[in-house]
């Protein structure tokens, strides 16, 4: 079965921890802090963008250009205040096992910063020797939607991949990248909005693509 597919991409936010909240509590504070009210859910819907569109696509452009930076830096300060809440996902450390244990390349795509990313993936127990390689926002030009990341990653790892993601962004830019994409329901987005966003496939958790593994593979290769 890995012969039709030899790598698999993964976000890491609402997919391998469970930061989708805690994100989304510190961009409403971070938000407040310059005097724009911007409600709850909508930033929710908005997490798994990079940070460099978030402000502008919840906003105007014009908010972007006066207080962007300084909405972004007070992110990273209130996420700082609750990074203690975050937890890995449920079955994150059995998915990356049981995907190397396939024999597949396991490649991390998040459009935030290094040190944050690094600093969340060291929450989930041996990722550090489970994941081959780990691009960030950095080694790429566009964030996502953009599927330059996830083309990167591919690059990065053997060339015949799936996207693993929990918004609809990571279809996005699984889709734009060409490539077929895993849904989790671990983000916060439904089963129906990542399927009409284009994921092949849906799942409850990272526990459940893991114990379900083989079988998810198969279907893939009886579409290839």
């Amino acid at each position: 079965m890995s012969s039709h597919v030899d790598t698999v991409v993964l976000d890491l936010d609402g997919t391998l921890v469970d930061s989708v909240y805690v994100h989304t509590l510190a961009w409403k504070a971070a938000f407040r802090d310059v005097g724009v009210d911007v409600p709850a859910h909508r930033i929710h819907r908005g997490i798994g963008m990079g940070g460099d569109r978030l402000v502008a696509h919840l906003t105007s452009d014009a908010v972007e250009a006066a207080v962007g930076d300084t909405v972004r830096d007070q992110h990273a300060r209130h996420l700082d205040e609750r990074f203690h809440e975050i937890v890995p996902t449920d079955g994150a450390v059995e998915l990356l096992a049981g995907l190397r244990a396939a024999g597949l390349d396991v490649v991390l795509a998040s459009s935030g910063g290094r040190e944050l990313t690094h600093r969340l993936l060291d929450l989930v127990d041996g990722a550090d020797t489970l994941v081959h390689e780990v691009l960030t926002g950095s080694d790429a030009d566009r964030s996502k939607p953009s599927g330059e990341l996830v083309a990167r990653a591919v690059e990065a790892g053997g060339g015949r991949a799936v996207v693993v993601g929990d918004a609809v962004w990571d279809v996005a830019a699984a889709h734009e990248a060409g490539l077929p994409c895993w849904g989790l329901l671990s983000g916060g987005f439904s089963e129906a909005e990542l399927r009409e966003a284009g994921a092949v496939a849906v799942f409850a958790s990272a526990r459940e693509l893991a114990d379900g593994l083989d079988a998810a593979l198969a279907d893939l290769a009886a579409t290839a």
